[in-house]
C-alpha cells in the first residue's frame, strides 16, 4: 500500500507541477493544498463524521456537501499561498518569497523533476 500511495502522490503532484508551471508556485500550491486539507480533516471532518448519529441520514449528505465546499475553498486558498507567506512576517516574508523564487530554479527544480519523471512519463 505505501508503494501505491507514493505512486498516487507522485502522479497527483506531477499533474499539479505541469498545470501550475513546474516551479516554486507549483510546490507551494501542492504543499498549501495538502496542509489545508489535512488541517480541515483533523480539526473538522473527522470529529464531525465521528459525531454523526446515523450515517444513513441526511447528515451524511450534508457532510458530503460541506466536504466538497471545504475542498473548493482549500483549492482557492492554496492558489493564494504566496499571499500567506508575505503576510506571515512582513516585510521579511516578501523578501523570503523573492529569494525563494530566485533560488528554487537553480537548486531544487532539477531534483524534483528527476523524482517526478523518473519513470519516463511524458514531460521529462
Amino acid at each position: 500500500m505505501p508503494d501505491k500511495a507514493h505512486g498516487w502522490f507522485r502522479s497527483w503532484f506531477r499533474k499539479v507541477w505541469e498545470v501550475r508551471g513546474g516551479g516554486l508556485y507549483a510546490v507551494g500550491f501542492a504543499a498549501s493544498f495538502l496542509f489545508f486539507e489535512i488541517r480541515e480533516a483533523v480539526v473538522e471532518d473527522i470529529p464531525q463524521f465521528v459525531a454523526m448519529n446515523n450515517v444513513l441520514s441526511s447528515e451524511l449528505i450534508g457532510f458530503g456537501i460541506q466536504f466538497l465546499i471545504d475542498t473548493l475553498l482549500n483549492f482557492v486558498r492554496a492558489l493564494l499561498w504566496p499571499m500567506y507567506v508575505v503576510t506571515l512576517w512582513p516585510p521579511a516574508g516578501a523578501i523570503a518569497l523573492g529569494v525563494a523564487f530566485v533560488l528554487f530554479p537553480r537548486y531544487l527544480k532539477k531534483p524534483i523533476e528527476r523524482w517526478l519523471f523518473q519513470d519516463g512519463d511524458p514531460g521529462s
